[in-house]
């Protein structure tokens, strides 16, 4: 019985017939196209199909496919490529470049067709790399017109002026400054008011090694090895390539098929408008040999270090806080004074922070006066820290210590007293470099400003932030930080280490801090634990070099930040 049906392909509709009958033991099913809309006549169609299906017009798809039994060289025929069959017929000529040539393919044609064949075990490919010592722009012109050193002592036949000698022996700048320096570290020229030849040299060996560039560096002699050492320390002399060099060479199977009829009219995509013209009928599909190895594909994505940040910022901002952001480098006033850290504290030793060889303004003057009387008195709060504040010390210019600058910028800035922030930010201290410790490193800083907040909320923002990002056991101990009273380092519990791992410092912003750049003391909870110990974890990294040292491998293979 004839039925109609509509096949959807790539997104269009079409009608179709389709018919089933028992042929022997199987069961065959032929079908019809009779297009995008139903004609008006479909009836007589129907009839029209049904006298078809015994005749030859309809093919029988599965007869259609029906193939004699083939011996592996002709599998392997069929299996090739447009490009393997151009550049198989070639190979003969053993050479990257003549087959170039000679197919009219492009280089990187050309090695991926080599490269399918040699999976196949049609050819093989001998690789060979040599370094080659070239002559660069100013070696071509020393090789013409002689080394500048040279040239500079042979216009010395009587004692003569730099500019003189710049004149006689053609010299630039650059090639003057080096001469002065070269020939007089080896004595052979006196400087004075003017400058004196002490004895000749003709730098023949240098010059000889020039004329017969290039050259392998295997072929070198140990005297013109170091010659290339001297000379590539030089400016645009010498530079050493490394040149591949492809030997192409068919294997028994591969000269064999070489040597067949390579031109098959095969189909390389089965596509919606193959099938809608039935241009598929009488022709061949090209093999896929699905058991080959095909490159990796790696997606592009952001630096898993991003994207561990991109998703802590969108924590925090789901608790309902407002990014922070600010310069990198400040002054010591907002990176320590403003933070009731005093001017004699080994944070600000030279060992621990990056000092720059220059002082910033402070210009807010009021508030340098109040930063200046806490830290001296107490401002009639506290006892301060009783010594004398210097202002040159505060103007020292600095690369963040910490993010916790930022919190102190933001609180000086605001205007109802009240706010949530948060920032992720890089920070910069002057450590030796090892495993465990870098010269940079990320923090996350949060700061609460609200007359209602205590201490209790402190340790419910940071348990909520550590549990989204996967620490769900946290605890608290008793700590000491100058800026904060009181204060707690956080540790977090490791489910699969079974141990607690300590994370940073928190706590309540002494009144200290806050008088100055608030105008009263109002509580502000604040936090400022290290964020790549926590990522760390997650990517299973136990150098925290591995974060920053770009390695290609790692950042293809490394898995995505899911949480």
């Amino acid at each position: 019985m004839v039925y109609r049906k509509k096949v959807k392909i790539k997104g269009q509709e079409y009608w179709y017939l389709f018919h089933t009958f028992r042929e022997g033991n199987k069961f065959v099913k032929k079908a019809k196209y009779i297009g995008k809309e139903l004609p008006s006549d479909i009836k007589y169609i129907e009839e029209e199909f049904l006298k078809e299906i015994k005749s030859p017009n309809i093919i029988n798809i599965e007869k259609h496919f029906e193939k004699k039994v083939l011996t592996e060289s002709e599998k392997l025929i069929e299996s090739l490529h447009p490009l393997e069959r151009k550049v198989l017929p070639c190979a003969s000529l053993r050479n990257v470049e003549k087959i170039m040539e000679e197919t009219g393919l492009a280089e990187v044609e050309v090695v991926r067709a080599l490269q399918w064949l040699e999976n196949k075990n049609i050819l093989k490919q001998k690789k060979e790399t040599k370094e080659i010592v070239e002559l660069r722009p100013n070696g071509g012109k020393y090789k013409k017109e002689g080394l500048p050193e040279k040239r500079f002592l042979e216009v010395l036949d009587e004692p003569l002026a730099i500019k003189d000698i710049m004149s006689k022996a053609g010299l630039n700048k650059d090639e003057l400054h080096f001469c002065l320096g070269y020939l007089k570290k080896n004595d052979l020229i006196e400087i004075g008011t003017e400058i004196k030849r002490l004895k000749k040299e003709k730098f023949s060996g240098a010059e000889d090694f020039l004329k017969s560039l290039p050259r392998t560096v295997s072929g070198l002699n140990e005297k013109e090895k170091k010659i290339l050492h001297e000379l590539k320390n030089r400016k645009d002399i010498v530079d050493i390539n490394i040149r591949k060099k492809v030997e192409v060479v068919l294997t028994e199977i591969g000269k064999k098929i070489s040597r067949e009829n390579l031109n098959l009219n095969l189909i390389e995509n089965l596509t919606p408008e193959i099938l809608i013209k039935g241009s598929w009928k009488n022709k061949k599909f090209r093999r896929y040999d699905v058991s080959l190895n095909v490159p990796r594909i790696y997606p592009g994505k952001r630096h898993f270090v991003n994207q561990a940040i991109d998703y802590a910022k969108r924590v925090w901002m789901d608790m309902g806080f407002q990014e922070m952001e600010g310069p990198i480098i400040n002054t010591s006033f907002w990176n320590f004074d403003a933070l009731f850290t005093p001017q004699d504290h080994p944070a600000r030793d030279l060992q621990d922070s990056i000092f720059l060889d220059r002082k910033g303004d402070i210009e807010n003057k009021e508030l340098m006066r109040k930063i200046k009387d806490m830290h001296e008195n107490g401002a009639g709060i506290s006892k301060g820290w009783q010594y004398r504040w210097d202002e040159k010390k505060a103007e020292k210019l600095v690369m963040r210590t910490h993010t916790t600058v930022l919190s102190a910028r933001t609180i000086m800035g605001l205007k109802n007293k009240k706010g949530k922030f948060f920032a992720i930010g890089r920070n910069f201290r002057n450590e030796a470099v090892d495993w465990s410790h870098g010269f940079e490193f990320n923090q996350t800083e949060g700061i609460v400003v609200d007359p209602d907040a205590n201490f209790r909320h402190l340790l419910g923002y940071l348990k909520e932030f550590f549990k989204k990002m996967g620490f769900p056991d946290a605890r608290f101990r008793p700590a000491y930080f100058p800026y904060t009273e009181p204060s707690v380092e956080i540790d977090v519990y490791h489910p699969a280490h079974k141990r607690w791992i300590e994370l940073g410092g928190a706590g309540i912003f002494r009144p200290e801090v806050v008088i100055p750049l608030l105008g009263k003391d109002i509580p502000v909870l604040a936090w400022g634990p290290g964020f790549d110990r926590i990522i760390m974890d997650y990517y299973d990294i136990h150098d925290i070099r591995e974060l920053y040292k770009n390695d290609i491998k790692q950042l293809r293979e490394i898995k995505m930040w899911m949480k």
